[in-house]
């Protein structure tokens, strides 16, 4: 057994391409339905996807990665922070930055990710 702790740890484990694949779509759908823009930096916009498709995969809901939670299946049957989260279905203020207003300094013009994209960037993280 490897005795490093980071090695089963949730920042080295991946989610399913389903889930990525699923996540991609929505993120995609949704910038789109709302009239909202992707970052600049496309790893950004990867990083988040694959956070939201690894709590699809691990927790079954889309809980929200840029925030710490003490007890993820309670936030995710409080449903607050499931993606789309209520700041931004109410004001359109996401804090991971996935769904940025034009007025924002870091949208492009994008409402697209590829999922060779999303992939490269996870394989860079290792």
């Amino acid at each position: 057994m490897n005795a490093d702790p980071m090695i089963n740890s949730e920042v080295n484990t991946k989610s399913s391409d389903k889930s990525l694949e699923a996540m991609r779509h929505f993120s995609e759908q949704y910038a789109k339905r709302t009239g909202t823009y992707f970052c600049t930096e496309s790893s950004v916009t990867a990083v988040v996807i694959e956070g939201l498709a690894k709590h699809k995969d691990e927790l079954g809901a889309p809980l929200c990665p840029c925030r710490h939670y003490e007890d993820k299946e309670a936030e995710v049957s409080a449903a607050y922070w499931n993606c789309p989260c209520v700041p931004m279905r109410e004001r359109k203020e996401c804090h991971c930055m996935l769904f940025l207003t034009s007025d924002n300094e870091f949208a492009c013009e994008r409402q697209d990710i590829s999922l060779e994209t999303i992939k490269e960037v996870r394989e860079s993280m290792g």
